[in-house]
C-alpha cells in the first residue's frame, strides 16, 4: 500500500480549501487547493518572522518544517496512479544553499536577470550553465515545463513573464485516470439541466446503474464516488446539494469521514452526469489578503530563510483543467508564485435516481481519500 499523507498535511490542505472557497464566487470554477498548498508551503520555507507566522496560520508550516512537508506530500501524492507532481523555482537573485537543499525535489534554474551576477556552483549548483551576456529564452523553456509536466493539458505559464520577475516557483499537478467501469456511450443523450440563475437547457447527459457502496450522504448533500482503474486511484466525488447551496456549502463534503456518512438506503442508484471540461485562471493574490496573508505581499516581507534579496510575494495566479467523460477524468493544474523585490435476504432491488440535473460539484483526492487535488463547481449549463 502507499502511504497516505499524514494527518496534518491531509488537515492543512482540506483547511486551505475550506477557507478559499468563499473567495471563489458560485459561478464556474476549478482550482487546486494542494497545488496552491504545495506552491505557498515551498515559499514558505524560506520565511522567517512575522511572514512566516502568517503563512503557518494559513498552510499549517513554515521554515524548515514546512520544506520537509512539501518534498513529503508532493512524493505521496505522485504515488496515486495517475498523477503527476512537479515544482521548479527560477530566479534571477541569489538562493542561499540552505534552502535549495530542503527541496531536493525541486527543480532550480535561472531568470534572464542572473546574467548580471555572478552565480557560483553554491549557489544554483549544476543548474547555472549562464554566464553574462547570455540571456536565455526563460519564457520558453518554463512554458516547456509546464507542458510536460502538464502532459499537454496547459500550453504554458499561467502568467506571462515581463521581465519584472526576481524569482519564479511553480507548481503542476497532473491526472489521467480511466474509470473503473466506463459509462456506456451509447447511453448518453441530451437532457435538461437548471443552472444556479433557473435557467434549463439540454447538455450530454452520461447514464449507468452503480451499487449502493458508491453512493452516501453528508449533511443532505448527495456524494457520489466513481472508481478509477488501479490499485491505487485517485478518489473522484461528485457531490450534489440541495436546492440553492453554493459550493462553499457543498463541495466539503467530498472528503467528510466515514463518520459523517449515511449510506444510500436503496440496492443500487441510476446515475445522470452531464460531460463536462472546466477550466479556470484564478488570481490568487487577489484572494490571499482574505485569508489573512499581508505581509508576504508586500516590501518588507522576509524570506530571509531564501535569498538575501529583499523578495516579496507580488503575483500568485494558478491555471486549471478539468475534464470528464465516458472513459474517465482528466486533470492538470499549475499555480506560478512570482517574487520580486523591494471517493441481507434476497428482496426486490430498490434503486434510487441520482440526477446532476443542477449545480454541482466535483472533487479529485489522492488515494487516500483526504487530500483534495482538484476541486470545482459547474454552474452552467454550457458543455
Amino acid at each position: 500500500m502507499t502511504p497516505a499523507p499524514t494527518a496534518p498535511e491531509a488537515d492543512a490542505v482540506q483547511a486551505l480549501a475550506v477557507r478559499w472557497l468563499p473567495c471563489l464566487g458560485d459561478d464556474d470554477f476549478v482550482c487546486s487547493p494542494a497545488g496552491l498548498w504545495l506552491a505557498l508551503a515551498a515559499v514558505a520555507s524560506g520565511a522567517r518572522g512575522r511572514t512566516a507566522g502568517e503563512l503557518r496560520e494559513l498552510l499549517g508550516v513554515d521554515g524548515e518544517p514546512a520544506a520537509g512537508a512539501v518534498t513529503a506530500a508532493g512524493r505521496r501524492l505522485g504515488a496515486t496512479d495517475g498523477v503527476a507532481s512537479a515544482t521548479g523555482v527560477w530566479s534571477g537573485v541569489p538562493i542561499l544553499d540552505g534552502f535549495r537543499r530542503g527541496l531536493p525535489d525541486v527543480r532550480f534554474g535561472v531568470l534572464p536577470g542572473a546574467a548580471w551576477f555572478a552565480l557560483p556552483d553554491e549557489v544554483f549548483g549544476a543548474t547555472d550553465d549562464t554566464s553574462p551576456g547570455e540571456v536565455p529564452d526563460t519564457q520558453g523553456e518554463l512554458d516547456d515545463w509546464v507542458r510536460e509536466a502538464t502532459g499537454g493539458r496547459i500550453d504554458g505559464l499561467p502568467l506571462d513573464l515581463d521581465g519584472s520577475e526576481d524569482l519564479v516557483l511553480l507548481n503542476a499537478l497532473a491526472l489521467k485516470a480511466s474509470w473503473l467501469s466506463a459509462f456506456p456511450a451509447h447511453l448518453t443523450r441530451d437532457e435538461p439541466f437548471t443552472d444556479g440563475h433557473g435557467d434549463t437547457r439540454s447538455v450530454p447527459t452520461m447514464r449507468k446503474r452503480i451499487p449502493a457502496s458508491w453512493v452516501w450522504y453528508v449533511d443532505g448533500v448527495t456524494v457520489v464516488e466513481l472508481p478509477c482503474d488501479g490499485d491505487e486511484a485517485a478518489r473522484v466525488r461528485f457531490v450534489l446539494g440541495p436546492e440553492g447551496t453554493g459550493p462553499a456549502e457543498v463541495l466539503p463534503a467530498a472528503w467528510a469521514g466515514p463518520a459523517a456518512r449515511k449510506r444510500l438506503s436503496a440496492d443500487a442508484a441510476d446515475l445522470g452526469l452531464p460531460r463536462f471540461s472546466l477550466r479556470t485562471k484564478s488570481e490568487v493574490d487577489g484572494h490571499l489578503a482574505a485569508l489573512g496573508i499581508t505581509r508576504a505581499l508586500r516590501p518588507g516581507a522576509d524570506f530571509s530563510g531564501l535569498s538575501a534579496a529583499d523578495l516579496f510575494i507580488s503575483k500568485v495566479v494558478q491555471e486549471v483543467l478539468v475534464e470528464v467523460a465516458e472513459e474517465g477524468v482528466e486533470a492538470a493544474a499549475v499555480t506560478q508564485v512570482t517574487m520580486t523585490r523591494s471517493a441481507a435476504p434476497s428482496r426486490r432491488e430498490v434503486v434510487e435516481r441520482i440526477s446532476y440535473d443542477r449545480p454541482f460539484g466535483v472533487v479529485v483526492l489522492d488515494a487516500s481519500g483526504e487530500v483534495p487535488l482538484f476541486m470545482g463547481w459547474r454552474q452552467s449549463s454550457r458543455s
